[in-house]
């Protein structure tokens, strides 16, 4: 921006110049030229003659005076460039015409036109006006004479000013810097810049009030805090980082857009020099504005803490209204469906054939298994044996020998019921479960120590270095606090520990209750209802709030090296879920706590590979699908025979083939017509097309966000068959009780408010920082969250009611007997 000079005596003037002469004596080029500024100047320099100009001016108290120079040259001869030194009163500044800036694989781009702007004068405390003089010397070593131009300017809109918007234009040879002092009331503020192009790649910097100013594309990283740009940029920037209440913002245009994703023209390739001169320009707008203050922390933090709060509220009243209820029904003398009492006694039917400490699953072994009695009650453990002996965990969890032959016999039936499933020892499988709690508390010690010390390195090689390419946020809506640079977006991961922990505590008081009713041998615990093992639950709670502390890790510095973390603990909250919808009515036959977690670490190894060869890699695409397609047919295989498909045989090869054979034409061919077990095969038809049907999808489109398609083959595995449960529950005349109704419709509606939130997109490590900063947007709550916050909230929310469900689906069976409730 040109500017006008203020005016100067004119004694004054020749004065000065007729000093600066003096002192500097000596050669024909030696002797300074009176520069005007705004005025052009034209002339030629070789080996033995060189320019020296001398510009005066003066400074008002208090103001800050800025100086741009521009040159141009029309040689392209690299071997005799044109040299160009100011001195000012506390610095020198020097560069060369033509102008040479380095690109990928050591490409060359030669510039003839230079502008620089001059580190501007301090302002003085004296009352009065201070003179300044700038020399501008113009010399080369070439043998013959080298045109040039010359032109000095003061800049009038050196300072930019809070909430107004300010155009300029920029290039590589040509970069741009501006001065910004804080008001008195404000304590940070967030610089957003602007521009219709995405090309060419430029950076934006942040730079304290120190000279030289680091302006040109080689060395704008020296200093400050620096983002790269193409069509928007936003840096916050706190007064307490600046002790002098005042910074420098600093514009730079690269001579290549490699960094901003951008691709070098075909016509450049090679390492040959080209003159760009100002091919390269780009329209920028910047605007100042005031953060937030600290109240909105505030009202942040209270508000995300009481709008979790408000769900332990809501649990107390739930309990205590059934609290009520019990101790009504207790005063009015609870009725059993035979009109007897809830109590054991010996005068009920079951009671009078079934021992204390025996099975909870073995009721009227006739209604199940045809008359013949498959349990011997003379080998059960005693009740009061409750003990963690080592014996008492076997391999199977069988404490009955013969139960291996009768496993072939029950879970091949066509019409199963819950008694046939329920069969081993209540304590064994209870241990059982409880080993995935244990176990998801190790992994998530051990998982989450490093985690945190990984992003603490992170967020301070951010501090440290500046460069806020390492991270990707949304700049719009990134509010920093301490040492952390997007506080919102860890704070809005509290619902995720808060709503998990309030779970922990809704199971256990469930637990308590059971072991209380089981002391009691109360006949509706012992044998009525679905079994009550309450492991996978804890697992699912404890997994809900690591969710929530690692996706906190992630966003404290969020990229492509640690998407991982938010993800992980995703995957295992799926397969758990899933787990658990299948242990309800398989209690005997579901996985060990041992095979599940491992088959979580396949995956989330799977999803490591595929963020690493998954984006242009055919062949891992192929192997993945192949992969997905096997797993899906062997786990329908595992489901459809209940665990009791066995691929062995009298000979150890031709076995495997003929038990093949053999089974696809009892089932495919004698039985074409109808399925031995039609309810399963329908849903691991439909569940299978699905499978399919993604590795289809991954195969032929290949998703660059492989993290995010496993996901969602795991929660579309997991809608199928909570929709496919609820289905065949209410097919078997089973009701929903109001508050799993309230649930399922709860879930419904949080999960469809936060699906919406997930998919506005803010940022994507997928691509350059630059690009991802083009889907920045400001924030939408509070002036404090943005919509990724959001979705934690709502994620949170969804899957602390998705869990309710599955706590409570089943509630409306505690009043049927087990050989009444159809396994499905």
């Amino acid at each position: 921006m040109a500017g006008t000079a203020a005016p100067v005596p004119g004694a004054l003037l020749c004065a000065l110049l007729w000093a600066a002469a003096a002192a500097a004596g000596g050669g024909p080029g030696d002797n300074p030229a009176p520069g005007a500024f705004g005025r052009v100047y034209r002339g030629a320099v070789n080996i033995s003659a060189e320019r020296v100009y001398a510009f005066a001016y003066r400074s008002e108290p208090g103001q800050v005076d800025a100086v741009r120079v521009y040159v141009n040259s029309s040689s392209e001869n690299l071997r005799y460039p044109v040299l160009f030194v100011v001195r000012q009163q506390k610095g020198v500044l020097s560069w060369q015409v033509p102008l040479i800036f380095r690109g990928l694989y050591q490409r060359t781009y030669n510039y003839q036109e230079v502008s620089r702007t001059l580190c501007p004068s301090e302002p003085t405390p004296e009352t009065r006006p201070s003179d300044q003089i700038i020399f501008v010397d113009v010399a080369s070593m070439a043998p013959f004479n080298i045109a040039y131009e010359l032109l000095v300017t003061r800049l009038e809109n050196f300072q930019l000013e809070t909430n107004k918007a300010f155009n300029f234009t920029a290039s590589p040879s040509q970069p741009q810097y501006f001065l910004y002092k804080f008001p008195q009331d404000v304590d940070s503020v967030i610089i957003n810049v602007v521009s219709d192009a995405a090309y060419p790649c430029s950076v934006v910097s942040v730079q304290d009030i120190v000279c030289p100013v680091y302006d040109l594309d080689h060395n704008v990283e020296f200093n400050g805090v620096y983002q790269s740009m193409t069509k928007q940029a936003a840096i916050t920037v706190q007064r307490k980082d600046f002790p002098g209440e005042q910074f420098f913002v600093v514009f730079v245009i690269k001579p290549e857009d490699y960094a901003c994703g951008g691709s070098v023209p075909s016509s450049i390739h090679g390492n040959v020099n080209r003159t760009w001169n100002l091919q390269r320009t780009k329209n920028l707008q910047v605007t100042i504005a005031p953060s937030i203050k600290k109240s909105v922390y505030i009202q942040a933090m209270f508000f995300s803490f009481l709008s979790f709060l408000s769900f332990y509220l809501g649990s107390v009243v739930v309990a205590f209204v059934h609290y009520i209820r019990v101790q009504r029904k207790a005063s009015a003398g609870r009725l059993s469906p035979e009109h007897g009492s809830g109590m054991m006694t010996s005068s009920h039917p079951i009671s009078a054939s079934t021992p204390e400490g025996s099975s909870y699953g073995a009721i009227d072994e006739s209604s199940s298994s045809g008359g013949r009695q498959l349990s011997s009650p003379e080998r059960r453990p005693p009740a009061g044996s409750d003990t963690d002996s080592s014996v008492e965990e076997e391999s199977d969890f069988d404490t009955m020998p013969e139960i291996e032959s009768d496993k072939n016999i029950i879970r091949t039936k066509v019409f199963l019921y819950l008694s046939d499933l329920s069969r081993k020892d209540r304590r064994i499988v209870s241990k059982k479960y409880k080993i995935y709690f244990w176990n998801i508390i190790t992994i998530a010690v051990f998982y989450a120590l490093p985690v945190i010390q990984l992003v603490i390195t992170y967020q301070t090689v951010v501090n440290v270095t500046g460069n806020q390419d390492i991270c990707y946020y949304n700049f719009l809506c990134a509010h920093p606090l301490g040492v952390l640079s997007a506080f919102n977006n860890i704070l809005s991961n509290v619902g995720h520990m808060m709503l998990g922990f309030l779970f922990l505590l809704i199971v256990l008081r469930r637990d308590i209750l059971h072991r209380r009713a089981m002391e009691m041998k109360d006949i509706y615990t012992l044998d009525y209802g679905i079994p009550k093992h309450f492991g996978l639950f804890y697992a699912m709670g404890i997994a809900l709030m690591m969710e929530g502390v690692l996706s906190a890790c992630y966003h404290v510095c969020p990229n492509y090296s640690n998407f991982q973390f938010d993800t992980s603990f995703m995957y295992m909250i799926a397969g758990l879920c899933m787990l658990k919808l299948y242990q309800t009515r398989h209690p005997d036959i579901n996985a060990s706590a041992y095979s599940a977690y491992a088959s979580f670490a396949v995956v989330i190894s799977l999803a490591v590979l595929g963020v690493v060869f998954g984006k242009n890699d055919m062949w891992f695409w192929v192997i993945f699908s192949m992969i997905h397609v096997l797993a899906s047919l062997a786990l329908s295989t595992q489901i459809y025979y209940m665990g009791r498909f066995k691929i062995d045989g009298p000979d150890s090869d031709l076995g495997i083939f003929r038990r093949a054979v053999m089974v696809l034409y009892t089932d495919c061919i004698q039985q074409c017509s109808r399925p031995m077990y039609m309810d399963r095969m329908a849903l691991l038809i439909v569940g299978n097309v699905v499978n399919w049907s993604f590795a289809i999808f991954g195969l032929v489109y290949r998703p660059r966000d492989f993290a995010s398609y496993i996901l969602g083959i795991f929660i579309c595995n997991l809608l199928l068959y909570l929709a496919f449960y609820i289905i065949m529950k209410l097919r078997s005349s089973e009701k929903l009780l109001p508050i799993p109704m309230f649930c399922i419709v709860a879930t419904a509606v949080v999960w469809a408010a936060a699906l919406y939130f997930f998919f506005q997109t803010l940022s994507s490590w997928e691509e350059t920082p630059a690009e991802s900063r083009e889907k920045n947007r400001p924030c939408i709550l509070l002036g404090f969250f943005d919509d990724h916050d959001v979705w934690h909230f709502l994620s949170a929310a969804a899957l602390f009611f998705s869990f309710l469900v599955l706590l409570t689906l089943d509630d409306d069976l505690d009043t049927v007997r087990r050989d009444k409730i159809p396994v499905f």
